[in-house]
């Protein structure tokens, strides 16, 4: 038997685009009422406006790298729709250096924000009403990076995506008590626009063998569905076919690149 995601509420972080947003509409086919947070306004609204019932969703615009910000999101959230249920912490930022030898401080600095401040102090903020319902979802979005540290994700990304990975480990120690399930979601390369970031960005024929948005939802909505009684405590997904990255990490690893 799998577990109704029907009247259930669900916060998904970076949902404008990519993984996010096919989480965010995966979980509004399922009946979830879906809260769906970002930077730029009018990506959300194109992500609800993909809802079968886009009034049954709601936008909120807002920095995760600003602690007093994102605590005020969670007290809006609750004020507004009560306890969230499920939190799918997936907001990400890779550095546009990834060489461990030219990255610098203030770069370094903004991708940990993003991808382990900001999701630290969401969930902190919201855990209080899954503790008080003694039941709950926290699912992170990590990266194979946080596994296999690598040039092509970078140092700094590398870096924060394996310290997410330690924080859920820690988190899930101190809350199974509570009935809430931490899993943490290891992809591989992903098209989606994170990847313009690169030094040299994937062409099409690099991107058709890639995994796509869809695949990581489909893998996070399985996560939720099971029996509360089982959880995922962490899963690694990544493309089936290969592909040459020698000319990716060259271009890199080249300081004239960035």
């Amino acid at each position: 038997m799998t577990t109704d995601l029907g009247q259930r509420v669900a916060l998904v972080t970076g949902a404008g685009t990519g993984i996010g947003r096919a989480i965010a509409i995966d979980l509004a086919r399922a009946g979830t009422k879906v809260l769906v947070c970002g930077r730029r306004r009018e990506l959300l609204d194109q992500t609800l406006n993909k809802f079968p019932d886009s009034s049954a969703g709601k936008a909120y615009t807002v920095d995760l790298t600003d602690p007093a910000a994102t605590e005020q999101l969670a007290a809006d959230i609750n004020k507004d729709s009560g306890d969230v249920d499920i939190l799918i912490n997936n907001a990400g930022f890779s550095s546009k250096i990834r060489s461990a030898r030219h990255i610098g401080a203030e770069e370094w600095q903004s991708v940990m924000d993003v991808n382990t401040l900001g999701p630290v102090i969401l969930t902190k903020s919201l855990l209080p009403g899954m503790i008080k319902q003694q039941r709950g979802d926290v699912i992170m979005i990590s990266s194979l990076a946080g596994l296999r540290p690598n040039v092509m994700a970078g140092a700094a990304y590398s870096a924060a995506k394996a310290a997410a990975r330690a924080y859920m480990e820690v988190l899930s120690s101190e809350v199974r008590r509570h009935g809430i399930r931490c899993t943490t979601i290891f992809p591989g390369e992903v098209d989606t626009p994170i990847l313009d970031n690169r030094a040299l960005p994937p062409n099409a024929d690099a991107r058709a063998t890639m995994m796509k948005a869809e695949d990581i939802s489909a893998v996070v909505m399985t996560a939720l569905q099971l029996p509360h009684r089982a959880t995922v405590l962490e899963l690694s997904i990544g493309a089936t076919e290969p592909r040459d990255m020698s000319a990716d990490i060259k271009a890199a690893l080249d300081k004239e690149q960035h």
